[in-house]
């Protein structure tokens, strides 16, 4: 959606991946615009707020994630947005067209905050990042959101580090101001980038389980406590074969994947989605940044003893130039298995994340990596790869 907000998708349509009409084709009965008020699950009817009811033999909840919106003043003010569907990013592109807006203050300096800067710029509008922490992505090692800093005020983005939001009104050189504790700043949008909350109200209120993370709690066939009752996406819980414990990772690929085997097991053809390691990736301007697995913190979190350390080097052969990229290994101290893996670089961070995410699904250890047989050209990485490098050098230490 930022892609299409900064043109670069330019048809709507695009990104919807299918209409109503093309559902109803296929015998598919899609309500639009239709909330549901409760489920009585006794009855086996969904409740709707027209006073009709629905009858089920199975249901799936696929509620979603809602944008975490923080308790402050001014959040009812024109042009105040939040980013989470596409009908919220037809609406901010249409307003940023009819103002002609030059400047939007951005509150958070995670993914969706991170993206949108990069569309904005290709749209010719600037930027502010208004971010809790002292630098973005904090997800990611320090050394590695140094890099994102680098390349955002390289490309014009105003960050403002370890700054919390107090309120948004009207401005006096432009529409809004958004105040915070580290100043005052001004910009004809205000976009709420701060993170999501799995939508798992309705589901609780059913009386269906909630896992610690505050999602719908499922088994591996995407069941949750009631039998005859599924939940896919954002809205529930997925297994994190690296902690081995069940969390909620709101990933588009995750939700794909849910909601097949929901559909295959309704169907009478068994599947389980057996969980995943939390690969992911983004762009901004210049950077691939990709990550898998657990950061350290979630390593110690998950019971583990992690020691990690940060790989510089060049995603081609330094003979065909150097494309800088930095690779963090963060692995168990006594066993020397892979934990999780960062990558930020001009190219190759993400084939390289890949690499590792495969790596950490079958289990495999720094002195395995270590030696990969990985296909070898100067034009995508040298004989001995950062993979390779990384994985020797951190098992050195352990």
């Amino acid at each position: 959606m930022p892609y299409y907000i900064g043109d670069v998708i330019k048809d709507q349509t695009r990104l919807i991946a299918r209409t109503p009409e093309k559902f109803r084709e296929g015998g598919i009965d899609v309500r639009t615009r239709t909330r549901v008020s409760g489920i009585d699950m006794a009855r086996g009817v969904v409740e709707l707020q027209e006073n009709q009811n629905i009858p089920y033999d199975f249901l799936v909840m696929a509620t979603g994630a809602s944008a975490f919106v923080p308790d402050m003043p001014g959040l009812d003010l024109p042009d105040v947005f939040a980013l989470r569907n596409l009908e919220d990013a037809i609406l901010i592109k249409t307003r940023l067209k009819e103002k002609n807006a030059k400047h939007v203050v951005i509150i958070g300096g995670g993914f969706i905050g991170l993206e949108m800067c990069e569309a904005l710029h290709a749209a010719g509008i600037a930027a502010t990042i208004i971010h809790k922490d002292g630098l973005p992505a904090n997800r990611w090692d320090a050394a590695l959101s140094a890099v994102m800093l680098e390349e955002l005020l390289a490309h014009g983005v105003e960050f403002v580090a370890n700054a919390t939001a107090q309120s948004i009104e009207t401005g006096k050189d432009a529409p809004l101001r958004v105040k915070t504790d580290r100043g005052d700043y001004e910009g004809d949008l205000v976009m709420l980038a701060i993170g999501v909350r799995p939508d798992s109200q309705l589901a609780k209120a059913a009386g269906l389980k909630i896992g610690a993370s505050g999602a719908v709690a499922v088994n591996f066939a995407q069941q949750t406590s009631i039998e005859n009752i599924y939940a896919v996406g954002d809205c529930c819980e997925s297994f994190h074969k690296v902690s081995r414990r069940w969390v909620n990772l709101p990933l588009g690929d995750i939700a794909n994947k849910q909601g097949r085997v929901a559909g295959r097991n309704i169907g009478g053809r068994p599947l389980t989605f057996d969980g995943m390691v939390g690969a992911q990736s983004f762009r901004l301007f210049n950077l691939e940044c990709a990550a898998c697995g657990l950061s350290e913190k979630e390593a110690v979190a998950a019971g583990f003893s992690p020691a990690s350390n940060i790989t510089w080097g060049s995603a081609m052969a330094p003979s065909m130039g150097i494309k800088k990229i930095g690779l963090k290994l963060t692995a168990d101290s006594s066993s020397g298995g892979l934990l999780g893996a960062q990558a930020v670089g001009v190219s190759g961070a993400v084939d390289r994340i890949n690499t590792l995410s495969v790596a950490l699904a079958a289990g495999m250890n720094l002195d395995q990596i270590g030696w990969l047989d990985l296909a070898y050209a100067p034009p995508f990485g040298p004989a001995w790869d950062i993979i390779h490098n990384a994985a020797q050098a951190l098992g050195r230490t352990l």
